[in-house]
């Protein structure tokens, strides 16, 4: 299984790729996932983070 964001829990999504003629092939769209150093109860711990959630403020770096 790939990452995923252990804040929101964002994974993979899959859907259609289709070509201009409408043919349709099975595609995955993945989220920015970064690893980063992220302070927990005062500690600071590695964990993977999705880049909406860096943005938004929901970890605090560290």
């Amino acid at each position: 299984m790939g990452k995923f964001c252990e804040v929101c829990n964002k994974g993979v999504m899959s859907g259609n790729k289709v070509s201009h003629s409408n043919r349709r092939s099975r595609r995955s769209w993945a989220p920015n996932i970064q690893t980063v150093r992220v302070m927990v109860d005062g500690t600071p711990r590695r964990m993977d983070v999705c880049t909406r959630c860096l943005r938004s403020g929901k970890v605090a770096r560290g």
